[in-house]
């Protein structure tokens, strides 16, 4: 439907009609003429007697031509809008960031993807961008960690930039070691601007703390403090078989994965440590995340506005270059001022005549 944001602003269309109806009249100024002109009658009438230059602006149309301009001034003053259907926005009140290991170990092929061996990253960037895509109205955010921690994407409903930049991050990309106390930290960080409500971070990692600056035990101290829950993932198999020189030879891939600091922060947060030893675990691992933080949606609801307002501007506009043509009489500039030289030449001649 259409509406108008300052209705009041129509009030202004009577404007008009009180200035020309109700105000009273101005007082023409007194004056003596400077020349008398006996044949003045004779110059202002035309043949057959009939006045020039004398009709009213009522009759001309020029004041309702004005009056035209002036309504859709008004109009567009008053800002008229088309209000659209009302669209359904979901909002969810939870800030889920994830903090995602880019080591060099994260290169190690112990997991399979599509019955093919993959690396871990590969299948964290299948599974976990899934679950992104399941937060449908949660803000997501990244942080990508190796030997130091960047923030990736900041907090945001846009799950398909998440998404990709999840699917174009490379192992080695922020260091070949691990600071996971640097990515709590720096989650913390980038938390602390945001509500005090549902605020969560997941962080996947399959070693130990070998770089950085910050504390791991620390960070997530600091987390409870600020009321941030952490849930923690151990990645990694504990039997892979490699070919060497001498045979295949069995390898436990996920030995430096410290699962007694990650337990303690999700522990210190309020969260829960998961450990996923292949694909099939890692996706029950996010599958359980969404159980434990469901997705809480509250619908809102918006309508759509376009402005108007250009459109009876436009008509006032070209209404306006209308009176402007016909006031400096463009059609023929010159053609009342030839009759009434005409005419006046004629009467001299009369007079001199007689």
């Amino acid at each position: 439907m259409m509406e108008f944001a300052w209705p009041w602003v129509l009030v202004g269309l009577l404007l008009p009609f009180v200035v020309r109806y109700v105000l009273p009249r101005a007082t023409p100024l007194k004056s003596e003429s400077a020349l008398r002109v006996p044949f003045y009658q004779a110059v202002t009438e035309g043949e057959g007697g009939h006045v020039l230059q004398k009709s009213s602006p009522l009759q001309s149309g020029i004041f309702w031509m004005a009056f035209l301009v002036w309504t859709c001034l008004v109009i567009a003053g008053a800002r008229p809008q088309w209000v659209g259907d009302p669209i359904a926005l979901p909002v969810s009140g939870r800030d889920v960031m994830l903090a995602v290991d880019l080591s060099g170990s994260m290169e190690i092929p112990d997991f399979a993807l599509n019955g093919e061996k993959a690396n871990r990253l590969q299948v964290v960037k299948e599974v976990a961008g899934e679950f992104i895509q399941r937060r449908k109205g949660d803000r997501l955010g990244l942080i990508l960690f190796g030997s130091k921690a960047y923030l990736q994407t900041p907090l945001t409903f846009d799950r398909q930039t998440v998404q990709q930049m999840l699917r174009e991050s490379a192992i080695g990309l922020a260091g070949k070691e691990t600071a996971i106390g640097d990515a709590l930290g720096l989650a913390v960080k980038r938390f602390q601007h945001q509500s005090q409500d549902h605020r969560i971070l997941i962080l996947l990692t399959d070693g130990s703390n070998t770089a950085g600056e910050v504390d791991p035990i620390q960070a997530a101290k600091l987390a409870a403090k600020e009321g941030i829950r952490i849930h923690a993932i151990g990645v990694g198999s504990d039997y892979m078989e490699m070919d060497t020189m001498f045979g295949t030879r069995v390898v436990n891939p996920a030995s430096d994965l410290d699962e007694k600091t990650l337990s303690t922060i999700a522990e210190l947060t309020g969260g829960v440590y998961f450990r996923a030893r292949d694909t099939k675990g890692l996706e029950t691992v996010y599958q359980q995340l969404d159980q434990i933080e469901p997705v809480i949606t509250d619908t809102e609801y918006f309508r759509p506005i376009t402005d108007l307002y250009v459109w009876p501007l436009g008509v006032a506009m070209m209404l306006s270059m209308l009176m402007s043509v016909r006031h400096l009489g463009l059609r023929n500039p010159f053609s009342k001022r030839e009759k009434v030289e005409s005419l006046s030449g004629a009467s001299l001649s009369k007079v001199a005549i007689g």
